[in-house]
């Protein structure tokens, strides 16, 4: 579980904002939520046979005895809330950011708590709502920049009839090559067989290109729907490539699953993930309600961003280092300074406090970045005015480093001007 310190936080605000300003244009609203769940709410819909809920979840019982769980995913506590606060009687597009919890290995993008952002579309059941969750996230990744290094997975794990005729079928077939699968896959293979079509393992992979197909044994509805999705994605021209062996690790999806990969961060290649899940807000006691979302890893999207070479953080020092030496001084400039955050909010203020030298303060002073220094003394103090010292100007050379008195009327213009706000 790792600290985020302030020269990384410049990169998240970045990610935070865009994705923020991206849902809005799209219609969603922020829902917050709390981060620990009843533990029976995930066994109930990720599935108690998968790897999160067996292995992977912090699970406790409170002071009560009530088993409790630090959230794993999004989508569960989002349903719930959704359910508890009657938001489905209309369709819904909702979204949520924030920190989860799994205990797995630590790599490269993915931690004990990570963060998502998390997207779910309710009371939608055409084609037309899974593609708008999917060309939003492409809209995202052209304003993130990181376009060019994605790419769109798309594959229809059918109806929960059609998907459990394909279990079966698959079944029988693992079954006669059963030694030859790994450890994993053979712990699979009755619990949750589905999954061994994920499995990393390259001889499992090739045992499964004998292996019977899910498209073979599709309903015509998931059929024709995921053509149509494709249809819509081709038309708004995103490219995708149909995978037939996606299927998602938690048990509620059906019909349309997608991945967007990138091979930018070495093995763990996803960076958003999603599908169809219409019958979950049943399975937790809700109305019947079709459903569909998507959840993006933050840590692996600021891993992408950084690799771009951005410096998210330029721009975001001080303008402005307040040096004052003498109580009278420091009076006058806290007076002075806390007028200028009335009148000019953007100005970003850096006030030196703790005393020290003249030297000290403004060695402290170019430190920090800022561009001007302000500077009062007792002759400043007496005569009205303010020093005006400029540490660093590259956008504005002719101004020089040069240091001049300023009348405190003049003050908030001579600012304008010389950083052109």
């Amino acid at each position: 579980m790792n600290d985020i310190l302030p020269a990384e936080t410049p990169t998240w605000q970045f990610l935070e904002q865009t994705v923020s300003n991206v849902l809005s244009s799209y219609g969603y609203g922020e829902i917050r939520l709390p981060v620990v769940e009843q533990t029976d709410l995930f066994k109930r819909s990720i599935g108690e046979v998968t790897d999160i809920v067996e292995k992977e979840m912090y699970s406790f019982d409170d002071r009560n005895g009530e088993s409790l769980t630090l959230r794993p995913e999004g989508t569960a506590g989002c349903v719930r809330a959704a359910i508890q606060q009657s938001l489905l009687n209309t369709p819904q597009r909702l979204w949520y950011a924030g920190p989860m919890f799994r205990y797995e290995r630590p790599q490269k993008g993915r931690q004990r708590q990570f963060h998502q952002i998390g997207v779910e579309a309710f009371g939608v059941s055409t084609p037309d709502m899974d593609a708008e969750v999917i060309l939003l996230t492409a809209r995202l990744w052209r304003q993130l920049g990181i376009d060019d290094g994605v790419e769109l997975q798309l594959n229809s794990i059918g109806s929960t009839e059609s998907r459990q005729a394909y279990r079966d079928a698959l079944v029988a077939y693992l079954e006669q090559h059963r030694e030859q699968l790994d450890d994993d896959s053979q712990r699979r293979l009755q619990s949750n067989p589905l999954r061994i079509l994920d499995s990393k393992d390259p001889d499992t992979q090739a045992l499964l290109d004998g292996a019977p197909s899910l498209a073979d044994y599709l309903d015509e509805e998931s059929s024709v729907d995921f053509s149509r999705l494709c249809e819509l994605l081709q038309a708004a021209g995103v490219p995708f490539v149909v995978n037939s062996r996606l299927v998602r690790g938690l048990d509620y999806y059906n019909k349309t699953v997608f991945e967007w990969i990138t091979d930018r961060l070495g093995a763990q290649g996803t960076i958003c993930a999603g599908g169809r899940y219409d019958g979950l807000v049943e399975q937790l006691g809700g109305k019947p309600t079709p459903g569909v979302g998507f959840a993006m890893g933050m840590e692996r999207l600021v891993l992408m961003l950084q690799a771009s070479g951005v410096d998210y953080a330029q721009g975001q020092g001080a303008d402005v280092y307040v040096v004052s030496f003498g109580d009278g001084a420091q009076t006058q400039a806290v007076a002075t300074v806390e007028s200028l955050r009335d009148k000019l909010p953007q100005l970003r203020i850096v006030q030196h406090t703790g005393g020290g030298s003249f030297k000290s303060q403004m060695k402290k002073a170019d430190k920090s970045g800022a561009r001007l220094a302000l500077i009062w003394g007792e002759d400043e103090v007496a005569s009205g005015t303010v020093a005006v010292k400029a540490l660093r100007l590259q956008d504005r050379p002719e101004e020089g480093p040069g240091q001049q008195s300023i009348s405190l009327a003049d003050l908030q213009d001579t600012l304008r001007a010389m950083l052109a706000l």
